[in-house]
Order: C-alpha cells, then structure tokens, then sequence
C-alpha cells in the first residue's frame, strides 16, 4: 500500500528516534547516558497520582466531552488568570492528548496548500513537519546564538507575507532555553498589529522552569491587543512532571476552539479521563514544588554550561528557561576522530559521540541550525557530570 502525500511530506521525530536509540543500547547492556530525552527526571507529584487512583476507584472511567471535562477546563481558566493573567472562559479552551497534540489540531484546522507559518530557528522538531503535513509551507528564520536565539522584530516584518497564517513563539524554548522578555515580546507586537491576519502560537509549555529571576511573561499577556488571535498553548507535561499523561490545552478565540473540538471529535476523541482527573488535581493544588524544581534544574543547568565551555571548539550559551542547552562547536567540524572519521556535520559529531563516548545527544539539524546540538539537562548531576567529562575527553581527542 502506498502512503499519502501527506504522510510523506513528514519525518520521524529525531528526538523520539535517539531516545529509542538510547533504550535499545541500554537493553543491550550498553553503558549510555541518554541527553537526548525532553522529559524532567523528577516523578509525578504524590497528590497527582492520589487524584488519578481515586478517579479510577469512583469511577470516572467513561467517555468525557471531547475536548475537555468541565472540571479541567474551569481549573484551566483559574491557571491562565492566576499565571499569566488572562481572562478565558471554558468555552475558550481546549483540552488534547499532549501539547504536541495541541499543535497539530490548531495547525490542521487552519492550514491549507499556500499558507505560510513562521518558525525561527532553532525550532522545536514538530513545528515545521506538522505544518508540511497540513500542506502548508514552514517560513524559517534563522536566529542564531548571536542574538539570544530569539527572533527580531524585523525579521519577523520580513518574513511576514499576505499568505501567513501564523507565527510560533516557543518560551521558554525547545532546543535552547531562551526566553522572550516582556519588552521583546511587546516589540514583536507591535509589529504583528501591524499585520491583522498573522495568528499567534504561544508555545508556553515550559512557563515554571526558569531561573535568576527571571519573570515569565506570554504574549497576550504584554500585548492585549493580540488576544483575539493568540492561541495560548501550555500543558502539564514538563512541570509537573506529567508526559506520560499527555495532557495539554491552549486558550483562544471560540471559532478556532470549536474548530478544534471538531478535528479531535474525528480523530482522539477525548483526552484519558484518569489523565484528566489529575490534571485538576496538578493545575488546582499545592504549586510551592514548581520553584524547587526549577532550583533544581538551574543547578544543573550552570554545571553543563560551565564543562562545555571548558571544550575548545564548542560554545555554550546559558539559557533563561527550560532543561536544554544547545552548545554550538562550528570549531570542531572539519577535526578527525582517532579512527580518521573526519566530523563535516553536526551528525556526525553525534554519531561520534554515541559511539566513542556512550552519550547520547540530538544534532542540531533536526532543530534548523548547524553545527550544534541538543543536550537535556533532566537527570542527575552525577550522569551530568560523567556525560559532560566524556564528552570533554572526545572532544578533546578530535585532531
């Protein structure tokens, strides 16, 4: 049977691949430390799991509303006002199985052959496929360690088009950790005011990890006048430690809510309602653990900085927010490795290191800018402090 064009527009996640890559050396014995997974370490909070094991004993086990049970989209409302200070009402939330779920519904419902979606670079791996697979065309803006990776207002007037139909703004970001301040996010504003049809995908999934006080803003939020357009994107996945729930969920206009609902009402139906029933639980309790988490996570995240920045060759930037860091080493591409393997790409730096130092990262390719890669800070700082000092020690052996 032959695949849909649509299917084939699209590639497999890089990042799933090397994490499935890291499980079967692991399975095989081997000694690998995996940096490539986008997942804290840390388990579900004790309370969450209470709230799903006693949603199962009373019975809540039956289908929910499609996208959302009321309880969830009411705790979800409470959060977007708490948080971020937006006013939604449920009818302007949707629930879906996962961020990346919540993407590929708004993306989906709104795309069509000749749309143009704006995606500075680096991006996170499933922007610009989803967008292929609506049939759409992923605007990309390349905006390097130079400037922050954090896309310029006037890049963003350049790349805008009468046929854009969005842009992504991902903060903090996935692969690098930066994150838009309030003056940056209402410069960019001003210039999407400018531009009435351009709709906006905040990708605000890692909101709670952030560090050296640095204040998490969305931009709805600093730029009022957008709200109507802005689809505000969260979930409880990276916070709350809560991936394997697969629940995310956006605030927006009604019309392009209930055209979601439609898509998923034809294709998920419903989020799990155990997984629903915890996210009340997550979104309405006790939030003190969030900033020792995050405390946690900066910790770590000053460890990996300061050890690859001791690797001549390599650059690490420190980010604001998130568990990535994505070192570039353009002053290693050209060098050969003990057995002569010349490293030209930044695959190949992976692949090195996969198989000389037992470290498993994600090439920067995958996220749209060369050479650099995707190292996640999300285990301990001993695995942290083993993997940064085996790849000090091939890095260092490159000639």
């Amino acid at each position: 049977m032959k695949t849909s064009a649509a299917l084939q527009r699209i590639q497999p996640s890089a990042t799933l691949a090397m994490t499935s890559r890291v499980l079967e050396l692991k399975r095989a014995g081997v000694d690998v430390i995996g940096l490539g997974a986008g997942e804290p370490d840390f388990d579900t909070p004790d309370f969450v799991k209470e709230a799903a094991i006693e949603a199962i004993r009373t019975g809540k086990t039956k289908y929910t509303n499609v996208d959302g049970t009321p309880e969830l989209k009411e705790a979800i409302v409470a959060k977007f006002k708490r948080d971020n200070g937006l006013d939604y009402t449920p009818a302007q939330v949707t629930v879906n199985v996962g961020g990346k779920h919540t993407l590929f519904n708004a993306i989906v419902a709104t795309v069509e052959a000749g749309d143009e979606v704006i995606v500075p670079a680096p991006y996170w791996v499933s922007y610009p496929d989803v967008v292929q697979f609506a049939g759409g065309t992923p605007v990309f803006v390349a905006a390097g360690a130079e400037q922050n990776y954090k896309l310029r207002p006037e890049q963003l007037e350049a790349a805008i088009t009468a046929r854009t139909k969005w842009v992504i703004l991902n903060s903090p970001s996935n692969p690098t950790g930066a994150a838009y301040t309030a003056a940056e996010l209402r410069a960019l504003g001003e210039v999407l005011e400018r531009h009435p049809h351009v709709w906006i995908f905040a990708d605000d999934m890692y909101e709670h990890i952030v560090y050296d006080d640095f204040e998490f803003v969305t931009i709805a939020q600093v730029c009022p006048s957008l709200y109507d357009r802005t689809l505000t994107v969260n979930g409880c996945s990276k916070a709350y430690a809560m991936t394997g729930w697969r629940i995310g969920f956006a605030g927006g206009a009604v019309p392009l809510i209930k055209a979601i609902a439609k898509l998923q009402s034809q294709s998920t139906s419903n989020p799990c309602s155990i997984a629903q029933a915890a996210a009340v639980a997550a979104l309405n309790g006790d939030q003190s653990f969030l900033k020792e988490r995050a405390k946690a996570f900066q910790g770590r995240r000053d460890l990996v900085v300061s050890m690859l920045n001791q690797i001549n060759g390599m650059s690490c930037p420190r980010p604001e927010g998130a568990f990535y860091v994505y070192p570039e080493f353009a002053g290693l591409i050209g060098k050969s490795t003990p057995k002569g393997v010349v490293i030209d790409t930044d695959e190949a730096m992976i692949g090195y290191l996969l198989d000389e130092a037992k470290v498993a990262a994600v090439h920067g390719a995958a996220f749209g800018l060369s050479p650099a890669m995707r190292i996640s800070y999300a285990t301990s700082d001993a695995l942290l402090t083993e993997a940064c000092t085996r790849i000090q020690t091939a890095c260092a052996a490159l000639r």
